[in-house]
């Protein structure tokens, strides 16, 4: 008799019950007849069985004609899967997508992340799709079961994707640039077959969660054979990037502007900073030790490289560094690796991978009738059709929660942190706040750049007027307003990616200034704006109590205002506006 309590441990993979079941029989001196085989051990190779069932039905197979193929893996029902941006690059803006069920389908680009090798791309004809379940990658363990779902070699002539399964070899691991920009950072190291064709297709754990996407492997000098070290890009760093990649845009890696080397002390120290970069203004300075970024220790100059791998350029993370043995924390917002002009000709023409591929430099046929209606070619996006369609998701949520009362003139009055009282109006033609220090109006037609007002807070009238020109007239009419991407709502909650909240970011440019707007379930809850783009940005967070009876109120509670990274007033609002529905 097999004791069952060695397999009934909660977080025992299904192979380890089974490999424990097979010593523990063999020990025994039990039979190897079949019907003697444990209803444990059947059970656990039926939920192997199962998962990777699941999984398979999720794995893409991309067909890109003369230009070759690969794989990936679909995140959301209508149709939404990752990819490497070199399995895409060759195919150019159409390809040919492949499920298990036996159907082919077409698909679109929607866009691109050259540096770290991802790609969104939609397939067409269904809004049920099934699809993976993302998980935290960070919890990931050395020794964890896996297994790789693609279409290695192409051999999926049946569009049945190819199992590949092993244990998780290494976290956290850092492969440097192979003579191209793609640079693998905090990527997982599995022991898997990861072979030509496999790129870009889902790597899953024991239950069948997606952990990472599958990207690069090392291989014997000679021929393209797998040694049993492949990598794959982490889950976490896919959902860094995805809104980014849904927004349709060319998307690119953050930089501090330092970089950091290890001290004679075995410390991480900055060794060179530029004075343009954000952390130089947050105080930044060489010799610093840094402790942490982004909510991640950092202890090795690799793990600093691995942090910075898997975030976008324009985030604000945390960042703790230490001098004279004082413990600093800032947010600093971090720029992006490269300028769009070299993007741009990255993706019309450097190469991604180490050897060309077959039918590359071919010439692309024309775009299929399927999806000429949803690619739009602009300089700086990989389509710009889904910019559109993420941006009026976003307004048709503002518009969802609007109240009617948002169309007339806004006042918004109460006190400041310090007892002192203030007035805020906003209308369609100007604006205008009174503060102990005085009284401060713009008029709306104005360039907004020239007069930032209330003076010492960067802007923050031309913030509030741009925010209710995009809650009354949309997106659309507030200059020319993209979708940015996502973001966290809290920076300081990076580093536990079990509790990171993203928000929707819009991006304006307009009457001499640039803002970002960060809005989350239809109400805007901060701006960021600059009067040039060498300024301290204006920061205004907005706070919002919940209402009577459950609902929103219709105006927030209190406005925090920053620049500089130091405060500039907390504005309490006075609940003075009808209860209902969000401004």
């Amino acid at each position: 008799m097999i004791p069952t309590r060695l397999f009934l441990r909660r977080g025992i993979p299904a192979w380890r019950r089974i490999v424990a079941a097979l010593v523990v029989m063999a020990g025994s001196g039990a039979t190897a007849r079949a019907f003697d085989v444990d209803p444990v051990v059947l059970e656990a190779e039926q939920s192997r069985i199962e998962a990777i069932r699941r999984a398979s039905t999720a794995a893409v197979s991309i067909f890109a004609g003369d230009a070759g193929g690969g794989s990936g893996v679909l995140l959301t029902p209508d149709g939404y899967a990752a990819t490497n941006f070199h399995v895409v690059q060759p195919a150019g803006a159409a390809m040919t997508c492949g499920l298990a069920d036996g159907r082919l389908y077409d698909a679109v680009l929607v866009g691109i992340d050259p540096t770290g090798d991802l790609a969104l791309v939609k397939l067409l004809g269904r809004d049920d799709f099934p699809c993976a379940e993302l998980t935290n990658s960070d919890l990931v363990e050395v020794g964890d079961f896996c297994f790789a779902a693609g279409n290695p070699f192409l051999l999926a002539t049946d569009l049945k994707p190819s199992i590949s399964a092993g244990i998780v070899s290494g976290v956290h691991r850092y492969q440097f640039p192979a003579g191209t920009i793609l640079e693998y950072t905090d990527c997982l190291q599995v022991d898997a077959a990861i072979n030509p064709g496999n790129s870009g297709g889902g790597l899953f754990d024991a239950t069948g969660r997606l952990i990472g996407v599958n990207g690069r492997a090392s291989f014997e000098k000679r021929g393209r054979v797998n040694v049993g070290a492949g990598y794959a890009i982490s889950s976490n760093q896919v959902r860094n990037f995805l809104g980014c990649l849904r927004a349709g845009r060319i998307c690119d890696h953050a930089t501090l502007g330092a970089t950091v080397a290890t001290s004679a002390e075995g410390r991480v120290v900055v060794s060179d900073i530029l004075e343009s970069s954000d952390a130089w203004r947050r105080g930044l300075r060489y010799d610093d030790e840094i402790i942490a970024l982004a909510g991640r220790p950092v202890r090795t100059v690799n793990a600093f490289k691995n942090v910075l791998g898997t975030l976008p350029a324009g985030w604000q993370v945390p960042l703790v560094y230490r001098r004279g043995g004082r413990r600093t924390e800032v947010l600093v917002r971090l720029a992006g690796i490269h300028a769009p002009a070299q993007l741009a000709t990255i993706v019309a023409g450097g190469a991604a991978e180490e050897e060309p591929r077959p039918g590359a430099d071919a010439a692309r046929p024309e775009l299929p009738v399927a999806i000429r209606s949803v690619y739009d070619a602009r300089p700086g996006f990989a389509n710009h059709h889904f910019n559109v369609v993420e941006r009026d998701r976003v307004a048709a949520a503002m518009v969802a929660v609007r109240d009617a009362t948002a169309l007339g003139p806004w006042v918004l009055s109460g006190r400041l942190a310090t007892g002192d009282e203030f007035r805020i109006e906003l209308s369609d033609t100007a604006a205008s706040i009174d503060l102990p220090t005085g009284t401060s109006t713009l008029t709306v037609d104005d360039a907004l750049d020239r007069n930032p007002v209330p003076p010492g807070s960067g802007g923050m009238l031309a913030a509030l007027v741009l925010w209710r020109q995009l809650v009354t007239a949309g997106p659309a009419a507030v200059g020319r307003t993209t979708y940015w991407g996502t973001a966290p709502r809290d920076p300081s909650a990076l580093g536990d990616a079990a509790i990171v909240d993203f928000v929707d970011v819009l991006e304006s440019a307009t009457s001499g200034v640039e803002a970002r707007f960060a809005v989350d379930g239809g109400r805007v809850v901060s701006i960021d704006l600059w009067t040039s783009p060498d300024a301290e940005p204006c920061e205004v967070r907005l706070v919002w109590d919940e209402g009577g009876e459950g609902n929103p109120s219709a105006t927030p509670a209190r406005l925090e205002v920053r620049r500089g990274g130091q405060e500039f007033g907390t504005f309490v609002i006075e609940p003075s506006a009808p209860r209902g529905k969000a401004l």
